[in-house]
């Protein structure tokens, strides 16, 4: 870590409250911008410092946004892995809030409805191709095959004959999972 005692926590807070309005796809996508910020123009981390945060936060178990608070925390330890935390997560998070309950509000407007009419097929859609990534390859080896059908249509049943929490039905499937039953 290099010296924090020239670390602006205030614009290092503001520089990713920013990035965090332009991450379409994820924090990971202004990590070139990160970069010129914190290596290139202010100085506050050496490249391999800087590769070296986003390697350590991507082979971390947790989500991918991680990293941001690696790269803080090695820019000004525990304050800086607040404020660069808080920059990029603040902006989203008051958008899904506030989206959120205007949209709780109008549930009956027209448009609401029109727009949560359309995202269903979307939202399903996207579940549907990120299950079929997910057991392809358990697919293609016959040992496998038999198992994770099952586990499939069981997963569907559940789904549509009950109230049962997704997370649930993952947390079985990761247990059947490490039984190797799967």
């Amino acid at each position: 870590m290099l010296a924090t005692a020239h670390v602006d926590l205030l614009d290092l807070f503001l520089h990713f409250l920013t990035l965090s309005l332009l991450s379409i796809g994820g924090a990971i996508s202004t990590a070139p911008e990160m970069h010129r910020f914190l290596v290139g123009e202010r100085h506050w981390l050496s490249d391999t410092e800087f590769t070296s945060s986003i390697a350590l936060a991507q082979a971390a178990p947790g989500p991918n946004i991680l990293f941001v608070a690696v790269l803080g925390w090695n820019v000004a330890g525990l304050s800086g892995a607040f404020a660069a935390m808080a920059g990029i997560m603040l902006p989203s998070t008051t958008l899904v809030l506030a989206a959120t309950r205007w949209a709780r509000r109008n549930k009956d407007s027209l448009g609401v409805r029109a727009f949560s009419a359309g995202m269903a097929p979307l939202t399903l859609g996207l579940m549907l191709a990120t299950g079929w990534l997910l057991a392809e390859p358990y697919l293609r080896l016959p040992e496998h095959r038999l198992a994770t059908l099952a586990l499939i249509a069981g997963t569907v049943l559940l789904t549509l004959k009950t109230r049962l929490s997704l997370v649930w039905m993952v947390l079985g499937g990761g247990v059947l999972g490490a039984l190797d039953l799967v």
